[in-house]
């Protein structure tokens, strides 16, 4: 246990009492390693966010098994009201419940509060050690935000003098998965604003990942140019002046060393090329394809890289969704592969799959309980979290939006549809990111919780449908606000002869929200005959026919923000025997049963293997069997693309806000980045 997560326990002594408030309005109790050491002591900890909702699961899981002397789902309950008014709260809960404060203000009282309620909780645990260590007087806010970069992300402005430097320090903070908060940025930004490195995008390229992969992949093109490399077309060239300007110092021992592990890993693509010079340095080949065999020395580098640095058991949620990223590049590139050079990395890139969801199933029996609680403000950390973000992003400017859902999308094939749209759209760019789907990874599941914002046990009349979804979608808005004929829903969609009737609906001047599914990928998987490799041949041809680009650019045309996400991924699976149980199993997937009892979960016959997870958020009497590893309930040895289990590829799904064109909104500036 860390000294500061010993510092937020220790605020609750066991058997003290049953029932707590926590007044939080940093949200400090929905850290991940906070909700684990409390879960861990028998505290669970729900978020007060509607009372109804709250009045509910308090009588119903709590109150009364413990007016009956039972001890219930857990020891102990903790309200965390995010503010200070402890009477916006209904009288019976105060009068009942044991009440403490919880601040960043109190925890780190020589600090600026302004700056460091700005900082991840990620960070708070290094911040707390270092003041501890060298805060020795109170600091203003200039000082903090020098305090913070100096002593959590090791970079000081003052010392960064020549482009080496800085693009040293760009790529350190993106490749570790730490780029800048926005305030520090700024700050940064300021520094340097008098220096040769002020006509530079300091704020983009320090604080969004996306920008400085932009910006960090044109001035490859560009290096390349200089040094007499011909490349296909203009292959990764976009026509941004701005980002056609910056040069990296790509020969810079320090940068070179970075640049080469992400052409590795794939966050940079390697370009193709028609002649290379004879003269050429041998470690500029990483980024670039000249011969057959280059790419498929590629993936099995990245495939080594990522085997290597695979999160281990106490690994955050981000550790999890940058791995997913990294393993979706890497499957990416391996499904371009020709079919003779797959072939012969099949067994290294299925041994990293099998590692990688061994190492998650671990992660998930101890940390997925922790993950429904987790603060939305910053990007949805569950699909369910979705329509809070956006009615968050609604507060904050975004008047219209558009959440497309498309259903069954891994993140891989995601990867495939962005590098397709930056190739043929010079107006794409997205902001990238991810988060995980409910268990069991199924539609009925996973995609109404998805539109309606709850857990599944809030919807458990419906679980095996997706009926409800409309009513769902459009009551969540009313709830924050909108009126029904403000709110649109539609699914089905899939090809461009269908966007006609799409977008009257999307520009009557009174739409403010649609929420829409595009059911293609799901269509081929479940047709699928050839593998997720022939899954991404489908989705090339389905690329092909513009439909992407048109749904992107209409939307954008009638000023909404899109973001897009899925319900869950899809993997490759072998048939380990099927169940015939007749009604025994209250819902039926391919790689997951569901069981309305115990006894019937144990009627499963020993041979098949599989294990039992019952996720938390789903109803008591509901119990998942999943198949182990990648096996399917179908006969042996069958081999079919599935989804409903808890491989990385169907749990961690893409999260991204897409944009086109070089204009955005006014609020865009001041937007998170996701």
């Amino acid at each position: 246990m860390s000294v500061w997560t010993d510092r937020i326990l220790q605020e609750f002594p066991a058997d003290l009492s049953r029932f707590w408030i926590a007044l939080d309005p940093d949200g400090l109790l929905l850290d991940e390693r906070i909700l684990h050491g409390l879960r861990e002591r028998g505290f669970e900890v729900l978020p007060f966010e509607d009372a109804v909702s709250f009045r509910t699961e308090y009588e119903e899981r709590y109150r009364a098994a413990w007016d009956t002397g039972r001890e219930g789902t857990a020891k102990a309950l903790v309200l965390q009201l995010r503010g200070t008014d402890l009477n916006s709260l209904p009288w019976d809960y105060i009068r009942s419940a044991r009440t403490l404060n919880l601040s960043l203000a109190d925890l780190f009282p020589k600090l600026s509060y302004g700056v460091v309620r700005q900082i991840d909780s990620e960070h708070h645990e290094a911040l707390f050690q270092a003041c501890k260590k060298h805060a020795a007087q109170p600091l203003g806010e200039g000082a903090t935000k020098d305090f913070i970069l100096t002593h959590i992300f090791r970079l000081s402005p003052y010392l960064l003098n020549r482009p080496e430097d800085f693009w040293r320090e760009v790529l350190r903070l993106h490749y570790r998965g730490t780029g800048l908060p926005e305030l520090l940025a700024q700050h940064v930004a300021t520094v340097l604003r008098d220096t040769p490195l002020g006509t530079l995008p300091i704020v983009e390229l320090l604080s969004s990942k996306t920008d400085m992969v932009r910006a960090v992949q044109d001035a490859w093109c560009g290096f390349l140019a200089q040094h007499g490399v011909r490349t296909e077309g203009s292959a990764g060239v976009r026509e941004s002046s701005e980002r056609a300007a910056i040069t990296v110092p790509f020969d810079h021992p320090d940068v070179r060393v970075i640049i080469d592990t992400m052409f590795l890993e794939g966050v940079l693509q390697p370009v193709e090329v028609d002649q290379l010079p004879a003269e050429l340095p041998g470690w500029i080949k990483v980024g670039l394809i000249g011969d057959p065999r280059a790419l498929s020395h590629l993936v099995s580098e990245g495939a080594k890289r990522i085997a290597a640095d695979l999160p281990a058991i106490d690994a955050s949620h981000r550790d999890w969704v940058e791995a997913a990223r990294r393993l979706a590049e890497l499957i990416y590139r391996f499904n371009e592969l020709k079919a003779a050079d797959a072939d012969s990395l099949q067994v290294q890139i299925q041994a990293l799959q099998n590692d990688a969801d061994g190492r998650l199933r671990e992660w998930v029996f101890q940390h997925f309980a922790d993950l429904p609680s987790l603060p939305v403000a910053k990007s949805p950390v569950m699909v369910h979290h979705v329509p809070r973000y956006l009615a968050m992003r609604r507060s904050a400017g975004e008047d219209r939006i558009a959440l497309l859902v498309f259903d069954g999308l891994a993140l891989d094939q995601w990867v495939q549809i962005r590098e397709d749209l930056s190739a043929r759209t010079p107006e794409f760019s997205v902001d990238e990111g991810g988060c995980f789907a409910w268990l069991p990874t199924l539609t009925s599941i996973s995609r109404q919780a998805l539109f309606s914002g709850l857990k599944p046990r809030e919807f458990q009349s419906s679980m095996d449908t997706t009926s409800q979804e409309p009513s769902l979608w459009t009551r969540f808005w009313q709830e924050h606000g909108l009126r029904k004929p403000e709110v649109i829903f539609q699914k089905g969609l899939k090809r461009s002869e269908q966007l006609a009737a799409l977008e009257e609906n999307l520009s009557k001047p009174t739409t403010k929200v649609a929420g829409i599914v595009v059911d293609m990928i799901d269509e081929i998987v479940h047709g699928a005959m050839l593998g997720k490799r022939g899954v991404a041949g489908q989705i090339r041809e389905w690329c092909d026919t513009g439909f992407i680009e048109k749904l992107f650019l209409m939307l954008t045309q009638h000023g909404y923000h899109i973001y897009l996400t899925a319900d869950h991924g899809n993997v490759d699976a072998e048939g380990i025997g099927r169940l015939s149980q007749g009604v025994v199993s209250e819902l039926k997937g391919e790689r997951v049963r569901a069981y309305r009892s115990e006894d019937l979960a144990s009627s499963v016959p020993p041979e098949i293997d599989a294990f039992q997870f019952g996720s938390p958020g789903l109803p008591a009497d509901f119990l998942p069997l999943y198949a182990n590893e990648r096996g399917a309930f179908v006969p042996k040895g069958n081999k079919i693309v599935a989804h409903g289990g808890m491989a990385l590829e169907e749990l961690i799904v893409p999260f991204v806000k897409i944009r086109m064109k070089k204009e955005e909104h006014a609020t865009d500036s001041t937007s998170n980045r996701i």
